[in-house]
């Protein structure tokens, strides 16, 4: 009587609807499973399957040759022979809840109902509010009903699951038949191998020979994987079209659209398909975004433990990939491509490349540290600080509490000022901004070889194909302005102008400078901290503990600046996605590049702020002695040490980097996935947790897993990185090493979490980097000009060479500490800023010394800036103009010797273009000589033009 109701034939019916409506509907027999019938799978007694395809489909795939595989343990249906290409998840009201039906809905239920019972008086409010929720769920129901409909017209196969194992959470799995997968593959021009094989050439003989060399050197340092052997043969390639099947390979039809493949197809179809039953257009982001649908993702291929897991290319990367035993070997991109994408690809290539170029910039970085370790004895600066014949008495560096000091008690400051601030750091500031153009121009050649592999090289971005698709927030915000038009033009082209964006744009502007203040405030903050806390400590500490008073303020205000810089990470990438969403960009790939370009800029003010203060700020706007610049009050200015704040820019680079890295890159990448999927694992029994696992399809198992979020935080990170190398690489020369060592964990601790705790991400095409390779570009152009400023202002490279050549008596660095140091009467202290304990060094004080290039307290122009001062600022100028042009310079000439493209690639993409023409004029030969020899016919057909002419 149900099925009746419902429209549901019996197996000997035919379905009664219109025959030219659908092409599932014709002459065929459907399986339909009502959502209270039991026992449809021997595993999942409690739920309900729904079949919606027609047996003929059936049928056809059991005539295949592929064998029905377990579907718990591969993504198949149920039938085990229709792959799964993709999943998605909606909430299932629970069992005890009562739904009402629709005339369009095709479900079957079985009320429990006594009539019999009394009455029972319920809360208008509670009973409203259910009335309200299921609602709700009726008009959520309809529309993925209507959506699911849209569907199945565009050829799509479904079955539908709900609350088998997992409560509250139905499953509609979706296959795409080969008919489908032609027509949508020839839509989206997808290059398909075709039986044409060609050698490839691998350059000149001494070319070949040299890589034959170095493959056989690097043997042990390759995955075991079929798709990393350097093959001599390649397919040809061509845009699928279903008239040109002739030309592929398609003898098994199960393995010729892979996994990715079919997902991406199934997804544009997705894209495509749009829902109409609400006051405006839904697409699959809309229904998600509204919860019509809670979850849409793509299977995994397999499992990758257990006894029964099979071989599959999951379990191979899981295997040759992501393991951190080997670490040392190369990165199997084939088969990652092959597997996640080309976007997903090219990010592990990128990733690999910039790793191996930071192996020489490391190598050279810790030679240039051991130079200075190694001539730290013989260093003169230093031996001068530490040489306690000079007694030299300082100016107290704070007022009143602080006390005079002794040069000599900064020994340990100059001397390791010297491992980051000596002769080779000049050259290595140079060898890096060489590297970062080498490591630009090895990325593009490696990019180019990749997009000839994979056969991308005549692609044209996916995104500027779908320029007439817009993002569904976006159609929902041009319909609501063609509302509001009185009379719209029937064919007038609605869209969104920079007028109506104007509100959106100037909240945009406001915000990020307000946020750029909040990042320059928390630096004042911390600047207070500092002040401060070095005040009070002098006050409270003894007067053993006060020589470590600077490097435990130091310390704490480092880690104090991490633990902000990772909270506000967190924040600015949250309003910079808020701001983008706000914009309303009409593409998907407008959306990527401004959310990109706003977390770039906040991202990079929040770690970078505070090193910039260190670098070129600090020290240099406090006054003098007797004339301090004073902050809140009473608070001086914070002062660098004597010698420089070189080695405080090191030391907030250290634990800024290596913060990061550690806590915010790979603790956050592992615990936080794994918490996630704790909690989502928390809504299922423990008892019946083990019984589960062993039970759980591939659909279910997938569930499980987080959510793929996108690249862009792990791009984010590497650039974040990239500029720590690169910006400040002068004063931290260990930089590279950090990076490098935190780059080999990186690939494992991503290559883990996309294989086994991330949802397998739609595949994706892409040719380039994008945006990044544009961040990267800048970040190398302005770490020349970055690294000129450090050198020439921040360290003491420049004075020492005005002394050395101007001012010393015998062309050495002996007395270049005291030519530093200008004279302070301590006489002339304003009132209530002199120190209280003038006695601490057990004799009267009178005359006091600085760091600064100012005239003695005796000169006709007391405390004014001395000649000295001018000819290092006017060397400091020049160094930086010097630099910044030969720099640039070398930097453009490297760039413009090495091709973007290798010279093997150019020919063999020559090649190619050559053999496709070639393979068609075969193609149309053959059939020529076939329609001759078969079909005499036509001969008179071609005898009636000749005699007519």
């Amino acid at each position: 009587m149900c099925e009746k109701l419902l429209g549901f034939n019996s197996t000997e019916e035919q379905p009664s609807g219109p025959r030219g409506q659908d092409s599932m509907w014709r002459n065929e027999k459907y399986e339909t499973v009502p959502l209270d019938v039991k026992g449809i799978d021997e595993d999942n007694s409690k739920g309900t399957t729904d079949s919606l395809y027609p047996q003929a489909a059936l049928r056809k795939a059991q005539q295949g040759n592929e064998r029905p595989k377990d579907p718990k343990l591969w993504p198949y249906f149920q039938d085990g022979l229709r792959r799964i290409d993709y999943v998605l998840t909606y909430h299932v009201q629970k069992p005890q809840s009562t739904r009402k039906q629709s005339a369009k809905s095709c479900l079957c239920f079985k009320f429990r109902r006594e009539q019999s019972s009394p009455p029972v008086h319920e809360d208008p409010e509670l009973a409203a509010q259910e009335q309200r929720l299921d609602y709700h769920e009726d008009d959520q129901r309809l529309r993925r009903e209507e959506f699911e409909e849209n569907l199945r017209e565009m050829g799509l196969e479904m079955e539908r699951e709900e609350g088998n194992k997992i409560p509250g959470v139905g499953f509609l799995k979706i296959h795409a038949p080969w008919e489908v997968l032609c027509r949508e593959a020839e839509f989206m021009k997808l290059k398909m191998p075709t039986f044409k094989k060609y050698k490839v050439s691998h350059g000149s003989s001494i070319v070949e020979k040299v890589n034959m060399f170095v493959q056989k050197v690097t043997a042990t340092l390759q995955p075991k994987v079929g798709e990393n052997r350097v093959e001599n043969e390649k397919y040809l390639s061509y845009p699928f079209s279903r008239e040109k099947q002739h030309l592929f390979d398609l003898s098994d039809r199960n393995s010729f659209f892979d996994s990715k493949t079919r997902s991406s197809i199934v997804y544009e179809i997705l894209k495509r398909t749009k829902c109409t039953r609400a006051k405006y257009i839904m697409g699959i982001s809309s229904l998600l975004g509204s919860g019509v649908y809670t979850e849409a993702y793509p299977l995994h291929d397999g499992d990758i433990d257990g006894i029964n897991a099979e071989a599959n290319d999951r379990k191979i990367l899981c295997e040759e990939w992501a393991s951190y035993s080997i670490f040392y070997k190369y990165q199997p991109i084939g088969l990652i491509r092959k597997y996640f994408g080309e976007k997903v690809g090219l990010y592990f290539a990128w990733l690999g490349v910039y790793t191996q170029m930071l192996i020489p910039a490391a190598i050279v970085g810790v030679i240039v540290f051991l130079y200075g370790c190694v001539t730290v004895e013989d260093n003169i600066p230093s031996m001068e600080v530490c040489d306690e014949r000079n007694n030299i008495t300082m100016c107290p560096i704070c007022d009143r509490v602080c006390s005079y000091w002794k040069l000599v008690t900064a020994c340990g400051t100059a001397r390791a000022s010297h491992l980051f601030d000596n002769a080779a750091t000049v050259f290595f500031a140079i060898f890096m901004a060489l590297w970062a153009t080498m490591f630009m121009e090895h990325w593009k050649r490696r990019q180019m070889r990749l997009n000839y592999i994979w056969d991308l090289t005549s692609f044209e971005d996916a995104e500027g194909k779908q320029k007439s698709q817009p993002r569904a927030e976006y159609e929902f915000h041009v319909m609501k302005k063609s509302l509001k038009k009185e009379k719209p033009p029937k064919e007038e082209n609605v869209k969104l102008t920079c007028r109506d964006r104007m509100p959106a744009y100037m909240t945009i502007i406001v915000m990020m400078v307000f946020l750029i203040c909040v990042t320059l405030a928390i630096v004042f903050g911390v600047v207070l901290y500092r002040v401060s806390i070095m005040t009070a400590l002098h006050m409270s500490s003894t007067p053993s503990f006060r020589t470590n008073i600077r490097a435990t303020v130091k310390t704490t205000a480092a880690i104090i600046n991490l633990i902000i810089i990772i909270i506000m990470d967190e924040v600015y990438g949250a309003i910079a996605r808020w701001l983008t969403i706000m914009e309303v960009p009409k593409t998907d790939k407008s959306f990527e590049e401004r959310l990109i370009f706003k977390t770039f800029i906040l991202k990079f003010a929040n770690a970078f702020t505070p090193i910039v203060y260190l670098a070129f700020f600090r020290g240099r706007i406090i006054g003098r002695p007797g004339k301090y610049i004073y902050v809140m009050g009473s608070y001086r200015m914070e002062e660098c040490a004597h010698a420089g704040c070189l080695m405080e820019l090191c030391i907030q680079l250290c634990i800024t980097m290596l913060g990061k890295q550690l806590i915010q890159n790979n603790l956050f990448e592992i615990g936080v996935p794994k918490l996630k999927k704790m909690l989502r694992q928390r809504k299922i029994d423990k008892k019946h947790q083990e019984e589960l696992d062993k039970t759980l399809h591939r659909h279910e198992k997938d569930h499980f897993l987080g959510p793929f979020v996108g690249l862009n935080p792990e791009y984010m990170e590497m650039i974040i990185q990239f500029g720590m190398v690169t910006l400040f690489v002068a004063s931290f020369p260990l930089a590279p090493l950090f990076a490098l060592l935190n780059n080999i964990i990186e690939i494992r601790l991503d290559a883990k979490k996309f294989v086994t705790e991330l949802r397998r991400p739609i595949a994706v095409r892409a040719k380039d980097i994008g945006i990044w390779y544009t961040l990267l570009r800048g970040l190398s152009k302005v770490a020349v000009i970055v690294n000129a400023f450090v050198i020439s202002f921040t360290s003491d490279f420049i004075p020492r060479l005005v002394y050395q050549y101007m001012y010393s008596p015998d062309g050495t660095l002996h007395g270049f500490v005291n030519h530093t140091l200008s004279y302070f009467n301590v006489s002339h202290f304003q009132p209530g800023t002199e120190p209280t304990e003038s006695m601490h060094l057990g004799y009267k004080v009178e005359v006091c010394r600085y760091k600064d290039y100012r005239d003695p307290p005796w000169s006709d122009t007391p405390y004014e800036f001395s000649r000295q001062f001018w000819a290092i600022l006017a060397a400091r100028l020049a160094f930086v103009i010097v630099f910044q042009n030969v720099v640039m310079l070398m930097s453009d000439f490297v760039d413009w010797l090495i091709p973007d493209i290798p010279k093997d690639i150019s020919i063999q993409i020559h090649n190619e273009r050559n053999l496709i023409v070639e393979l068609f004029m075969k193609q149309e030969q053959g059939k020529k000589y076939r329609n001759t020899i078969g079909d005499p016919s036509p001969q008179p057909l071609r005898s009636r033009p000749s005699s007519q002419a």
